[in-house]
């Protein structure tokens, strides 16, 4: 492994206005968190259909680099491949921040590798990379009310219950990413992932 490689951290969601506060899009709106907090700024990648940001995580902390495609959900893998190519970056430092059906509202976990859940950003990932071993960061939607079809759920705005609280769980997520990149899955599990 390449000790002066960066991490790349992709924030799954969809490019416009009309998706921005969807739940789908919450691993943007950690992207675009993790950058205010390392006084980054997103600019469009000459060689990947992506916005980056590039800095580093505290003193003598990792390189991130930070990635917003800017293809739909479902091409991602295209600009995380490419970044990974460009910027050198093994599967192991590849972290993708998405939302997940599959973990109640309000709790976040770090995981390596494992299935795709149906959440066609993580699909794209996987093959486009050749592996699914690289580290996710899922944040919990839960999964919908009643008899809403989940991909109707994944493209609505945060119930306003929900909103109460996002501004802590995205602060909390981008906690989470930060941690794998500085202390690796286990640490960020063990600190994180009973809470």
């Amino acid at each position: 492994m390449e000790a002066t490689a960066p991490f790349l951290v992709v924030g799954l969601g969809n490019p416009g206005k009309e998706y921005a506060k969807n739940r789908h899009n919450v691993g943007f709106m950690v992207a675009d968190l993790i950058a205010e907090r390392i006084g980054a700024k997103f600019g469009r990648h000459r060689r990947a259909v992506a916005d980056v940001a590039e800095g580093r995580l505290g003193f003598g902390g990792p390189r991130l680099v930070l990635v917003k495609p800017l293809t739909y959900m479902n091409l991602s893998g295209g600009p995380a491949v490419a970044l990974a190519q460009f910027y050198k970056v093994p599967p192991e430092q590849i972290i993708a921040v998405h939302d997940e059906l599959d973990i109640p509202y309000g709790q976040i976990r770090a995981k390596i590798g494992g299935g795709e859940g149906g959440h066609n950003g993580l699909r794209s990932m996987s093959k486009s990379l050749g592996t699914k071993d690289y580290a996710r960061v899922r944040f919990g939607i839960g999964r919908p009310p009643g008899r809403q079809d989940p991909a109707d759920y994944v493209l609505n705005d945060f119930s306003a219950a929900e909103r109460k609280e996002l501004e802590f769980l995205v602060d909390r997520a981008a906690d989470v990413a930060e941690a794998v990149s500085s202390k690796g899955v286990e640490w960020a599990q063990n600190a994180y992932n009973g809470s």
